[in-house]
């Protein structure tokens, strides 16, 4: 009997010593467990078509990384894209990554999270004064130099263009303004009028061409800050019966540029890598919060500060390379872009 209690007082021992040891095994293993790095990511918008494919990429690349993503679209709102900064300093995310929709009035809330420890990336567009930890876009200059080279190479010498851009709140066009035009004077070429669309709003390039019928009618080429508002200005131009007459450029290579520069109606349009582009982003974010050394880098200044700057290259789409850029890279598929000419898809 006193055989039995003690092999069962043994038993109880072993057992109690075993679960604690397991219980002190769990706990040990949630402590090892490193805790993820938190991203916040505001956009401007999803009105333009490839905001969508950085953000998955980003994501994608992030997680794969181990990190977290929070995505916020601010519609176009800078207010509301302040709060979605303030929200992500009051979360103490690691990185805010911001698609900026004004330069300038988004400076005191991101030294506000500077001020914090929170990394800051400005992507694709600058945020001015602000010394941001990282700007990572395309060289912008270079693409409103291609823009002016394509109608140049097209037969454009002392001629007459108009220029849609965008906002002058993103500054990203300031620097495409600069590279067209420089091209441009060096041809004696005629600008005849420059529209900033606000909020990269297409239907104010339809307001000025109903207003200026006259002058749109003069035009040889129309210079357009992306391939929405050329989309908008090509519209215009058929119910004129000038599309395909009038020279047309735009940037982003949407599906839909693509498909117009098969038809005829769009000259170029501006591929940017944004596959590139998002990846880069997401694996320098985290380094810079792991604090490892970005690599080769330039700068840029800000208006107050010099801020490491990452430029990649991006390259000019004509009916001549587009098969090869745009296609045989995965970027459109060839049936999306002959769509509505399948009798000229190449073989």
């Amino acid at each position: 009997m006193k055989k039995s209690i003690a092999l069962l007082f043994l038993s109880f021992i072993l057992l109690f010593s075993g679960c604690n040891k397991g219980h002190r095994e769990i706990e040990e293993t949630k402590k090892e467990e490193p805790k993820k790095i938190q991203i916040g990511m505001s956009f401007d918008s999803f009105v333009i078509e490839r905001w969508q494919r950085d953000r998955d990429i980003f994501v994608a690349t992030a997680n794969d990384l181990g990190a977290e993503v929070n995505v916020q679209n601010a519609s176009g709102d800078v207010n509301e894209q302040v709060r979605q900064i303030e929200y992500f300093i009051e979360k103490q995310v690691d990185a805010i990554v911001i698609i900026g929709i004004d330069s300038e009035k988004l400076s005191t809330v991101v030294k506000k999270a500077k001020e914090k420890g929170i990394k800051i990336i400005a992507y694709d567009r600058l945020i001015m004064n602000a010394d941001v930890d990282l700007y990572i876009s395309f060289d912008n200059e270079a693409v409103g130099k291609m823009m002016a080279s394509a109608f140049v190479e097209n037969g454009l010498t002392k001629g007459k263009v108009l220029m849609f851009c965008g906002p002058m709140t993103d500054n990203n066009v300031s620097m495409i303004e600069k590279g067209f035009q420089s091209v441009i004077k060096e041809h004696d070429i005629e600008i005849l009028d420059i529209l900033h669309a606000d909020n990269w709003r297409a239907e104010e390039t339809r307001k000025y061409v109903n207003e200026h019928i006259d002058v749109v009618k003069e035009a040889d080429a129309i210079m357009c800050g992306n391939d929405g508002l050329a989309g908008q200005t090509i519209y215009d131009l058929a119910e004129l019966r000038l599309a395909g007459k009038v020279m047309v450029v735009g940037q982003d290579a949407d599906l839909e540029a693509c498909q117009r520069i098969v038809e005829g109606t769009q000259l170029m349009t501006v591929y940017k890598p944004v596959a590139k582009l998002a990846q880069a982003a997401a694996e320098d974010t985290i380094k810079l919060v792991l604090g490892e050394e970005l690599g080769a880098t330039s700068e840029i200044n800000d208006g107050s500060y010099d801020v490491p700057y990452i430029a990649l290259e991006t390259i000019a789409v004509t009916a001549k390379n587009l098969e090869e850029v745009i296609i045989n890279s995965g970027f459109h598929l060839k049936e999306d872009v002959y769509l509505n000419v399948p009798e000229e898809m190449p073989k």
